[in-house]
Formats: structure tokens, sequence, C-alpha cells
């Protein structure tokens, strides 16, 4: 039986849908989508990274080996996002500056891994945005253990498959199915709208409960005889 299972790269996505979610906060999508949220746990190795959308090129790695993820990275494509799923090991650190260097020169919009890094500064000098639980001095190694590239996989307990569309920035990492994306966008982008003319009024000196309407829903539903009121 073969060591990898190995599938065709998934369709690139219109460059024009990703600059589109690029403009809008992961929290903004967080208001409104249950389904997607990366844990936590994985957060941005530099928050001040820029925001970055990419298509889900998926990748899953035995806990020492880190042969298959220099396959994979000689295939990203421009706006590829690559999703590294660790296979439950939180020890060994992969990927490192090289594989970073490799990346970026590919111009894959970013890395999301369940799991440690490596070489952290030369990542950071790399500029590639990366996502993970952190660094870590124990390194993989070129072991040839096996493991799958874009077949389905797990990220931070989110399912993932190849071809999905991916958004990450200070904030976290989004998940959703390539078909949801557009509409997402669209309305995203009002949503941010919307909250920057909030902004707007707070600087211009409104009260937040009177700009989203709850002070006047309260003193509604607040007994009169409330002495507290």
């Amino acid at each position: 039986m073969s060591r990898y299972r190995i599938d065709p790269m998934p369709a690139s996505a219109d460059p024009s849908l990703l600059t589109a979610l690029e403009k809008i906060e992961t929290a903004t999508l967080g208001h409104v989508r249950l389904t997607g949220m990366v844990d936590r746990g994985i957060r941005a190795l530099d928050p001040r990274q820029p925001a970055c959308a990419g298509v889900a090129v998926t990748l899953a790695l035995p806990a020492m080996c880190s042969t298959l993820m220099h396959h994979a990275v000689s295939l990203l494509r421009p706006g590829d996002m690559l999703i590294v799923d660790r296979l439950g090991d939180d020890r060994f650190a992969c990927p490192g500056g090289a594989v970073a260097r490799a990346a970026k020169m590919a111009g894959a919009a970013g890395v999301v891994i369940d799991g440690p890094v490596t070489d952290l500064a030369e990542i950071l000098a790399e500029g590639l945005p990366v996502w993970s639980r952190g660094p870590a001095q124990l390194t993989t190694r070129r072991l040839e253990l096996g493991g799958t590239l874009n077949r389905p996989v797990s990220c931070g307990g989110v399912p993932v498959l190849p071809g999905d569309i991916v958004l990450g920035d200070a904030s976290g990492v989004v998940v959703m199915p390539a078909d949801e994306a557009a509409a997402e966008a669209e309305a995203g982008l009002a949503r941010e709208g919307r909250v920057a003319r909030t902004m707007d009024r707070l600087a211009a000196g409104e009260r937040l409960g009177d700009i989203t309407g709850v002070n006047a829903r309260i003193a509604d539903l607040t007994d009169p005889k409330d002495p507290k009121k």
C-alpha cells in the first residue's frame, strides 16, 4: 500500500474574490457564521501581519515527518493557503524558515498549521502570514512516513476540504465552502460599512447604547417602579 495519498490541486479562486474577503475581518464573519471557526489556540505568528484569503491546499503529516511538506510547497501557486493537519501532534515543529521561503516565493497566501512552527525569526523575516500553535525547538525530519495531500483534513477542530476558502487575520482563521464565499464577501463588506458608520458616530460623541438601540430597549423593559431605574 502506498504511503502517500495525493489528489490533484484544487481549482484556484477568482483573485477579486480573495481581495474582497481580505477587506473583511474574521470577527465580522464571527457575528453571523457558526461553522468554520478554527480553534483560537491557532494564532497569527505576527498580530500585525495583514489579513489574507486563499484557497485551501490540505496536507496531513505524521508527527515526526516533513517529507510531504517539502513536496506540497513545491506545488503551491499564488493565492493558495496551505492548511496543515498534524494528526494530533503538538511537539514536532513544521514548517521552518526554508519552507516559509519556498511558500513565499511560490506566492502562497499563507500557512495555517494545527501545531507548532520553528525558526520563528526566519519565518517573520520572510513575511509569510502564518497561523500556528506557537514556536517549538523540536523539529520534524524527512522520514518518508507518509501523509495525504489535497484530501479532507481537520485543522483546529474544523473539517477542511481542498478548495475551501480560508480567511485569516489577527483575530483568527475562518474556513468556508467555496460556493459560500462570494455571498459572505458581499454581506461582509456591507457589515463592515455599518461598523465604520458606528465608529464615526462614536467619534462624534454618541453613546453606543443609543446607536445600537439597546438603551431604548432596556428603558422599555425596565419596571418604572424599580427604584434602581
